[in-house]
């Protein structure tokens, strides 16, 4: 497949691009084929990014616009975004894994879609008064941070963007963003359309880098008043441990995941199928909400299986710059590796292979759907997060052998149920261990006002809905004597 669309190049600093040195090769997963190369920004491009934000705040006067005015400015950015659609999606499944047909009705909409819903809060939410004695008047107040660090992943790489930006910029703050190094141009290029939409340049800058030169800059840098990040686990604790060391800053992390699906036998089979089929293998599995432990009631466990590997079994690897949506790869050769690593890992102790288990024989780095039965807890399969279409399927016969099962020692951020009996399923939703749960379905839709956001090791603080919005702002307590 060809890609005919001018990339953006350098950073995007105070409405400006930035050259550097080309230190970062982007590659596609589809091909393995070279695209092109990034700068590595340092601590002093992120220092004049950083410098950049806190200027357009200022001069802008952003903050203190007359609400409305920052929601007209957003609305016409998300119009130029969706008005862009073609382009954006180009650009996004050239270096990424989402697939080009999917992500210009899918992500370049949602993202859209985004931006406006975080835009409406920009005039509608306040602070709140509180009961008092007559002789004192009291208020809590809030305010914007001023400048936030977003670092974003590469999995989804543009809604993952417009979920910080959208919530940032409407609470009234600047922002410095890192996109992933392996899928940077798509963020940039909204950056840009931002500025054409009549948002002030500089409220929006776009650093290009890795997580142990740029994004340790960003979050140890003492102008960032706020961090918020979507990415592992083990890099969110490195990003806890810098902002330790270097300044205390609020943040909002987004971590991994090793999400159950809980089927009970009163449940229907087909549709439960599909279900799972949709949390385990779109994007290829590489999502960090995949439900990726499928647990099932005994009586049933061998007809679900068996639908299961018919699912599995039907899939197409397909180029993501295809007409048509397809497979998706593996976003690289290493990660690829790391994944199947860990599956022979699991045959070694002990697991039963149901299908897949190898790579594609065709160019690129694509994944058979793999399903992995016989498990115990210590597996390597049901204890870390694989990233990619690999499933490990367990079965239970009672509701607490199930909960045992569902309770994962490290994560806890998303988990699905499945069963006709209303009350099991309230019963069960209040005892599973996540941030967020799926009854009779797995994965989210365009529902942006359910906040998203793990328990345990999964995560600190909540991105969409009312509570990212509020995220991105500080409260005053205020008392005054009368």
């Amino acid at each position: 497949m060809s890609f005919d669309i001018p990339l953006p190049s350098g950073h995007y600093i105070g409405g400006r691009h930035v050259s550097g040195n080309e230190a970062i090769e982007v590659t596609s997963p589809s091909t393995g084929a070279a695209l092109g190369a990034i700068p590595l920004a340092d601590a002093s491009v992120v220092d004049e990014a950083v410098s950049a934000a806190r200027t357009a705040l200022t001069s802008s006067g952003w903050a203190g616009l007359a609400p409305r005015a920052r929601v007209r400015a957003m609305h016409a950015w998300a119009d130029l975004i969706e008005a862009e659609a073609e382009t954006i999606a180009r650009m996004e499944a050239v270096c990424s894994s989402r697939p080009q047909a999917e992500a210009r009705v899918g992500d370049v909409m949602t993202s859209a879609e985004q931006i406006r819903f975080f835009a409406e809060f920009a005039d509608k939410e306040a602070g709140t008064l509180v009961p008092t004695s007559d002789a004192a008047f009291g208020f809590i107040d809030d305010a914007p941070y001023g400048v936030i660090g977003a670092i974003t992943p590469w999995n989804f790489p543009l809604n993952m963007a417009a979920w910080k930006l959208g919530a940032a910029l409407a609470a009234g703050n600047a922002v410095v963003i890192k996109p992933s190094e392996m899928t940077p141009w798509t963020t940039l290029y909204v950056a840009e359309l931002s500025v054409q939409a009549g948002l002030p340049e500089g409220l929006i800058n776009v650093v290009m880098g890795d997580g142990p030169v740029t994004g340790a800059a960003i979050t140890g840098h003492p102008g960032i008043d706020k961090v918020s990040f979507t990415g592992s686990t083990r890099a969110g604790a490195a990003i806890m441990e810098n902002i330790a060391k270097t300044g205390i800053k609020p943040m909002t992390l987004e971590l991994g995941g090793k999400s159950p699906q809980v089927v009970f036998a009163d449940c229907d089979l087909d549709h439960t199928a599909d279900c799972l089929v949709r949390g385990i293998l779109p994007n290829a599995g590489q999502f960090c909400v995949a439900g990726s432990r499928i647990l099932v009631e005994d009586s049933i466990a061998d007809a679900l299986a068996a639908k299961l590997l018919e699912r599995f079994a039907a899939v197409v690897p397909t180029d993501t710059l295809a007409d048509t949506a397809g497979f998706s790869p593996i976003i690289s050769g290493k990660q690829l590796r790391r994944i199947d690593g860990i599956v022979q890992a699991a045959v070694a102790q002990g697991a039963e292979l149901l299908c897949g288990g190898s790579a594609f024989d065709r160019e690129g780095s694509f994944y058979r759907p793999t399903l992995i039965s016989e498990v115990t807890e210590a597996n390597p399969a049901v204890t870390e997060e694989i990233f990619g279409p690999v499933a490990t399927f367990q079965r239970f016969s009672s509701e607490d052998e199930a909960l045992q099962l569902a309770s994962h020692p490290t994560y806890g951020l998303c988990a699905g149920l499945f069963t006709r009996d209303l009350s099991r399923a309230l019963r069960i939703t209040r005892k599973l261990e996540a941030g967020t749960v799926w009854v009779n379905r797995y994965g989210r839709t365009r529902d942006h006002i359910l906040p998203t956001g793990g328990w345990k090791a999964s995560g600190l603080g909540k991105d969409l809905g009312r509570e990212a919005y509020h995220g991105n702002r500080r409260t005053k307590s205020v008392l005054i004597d009368l």
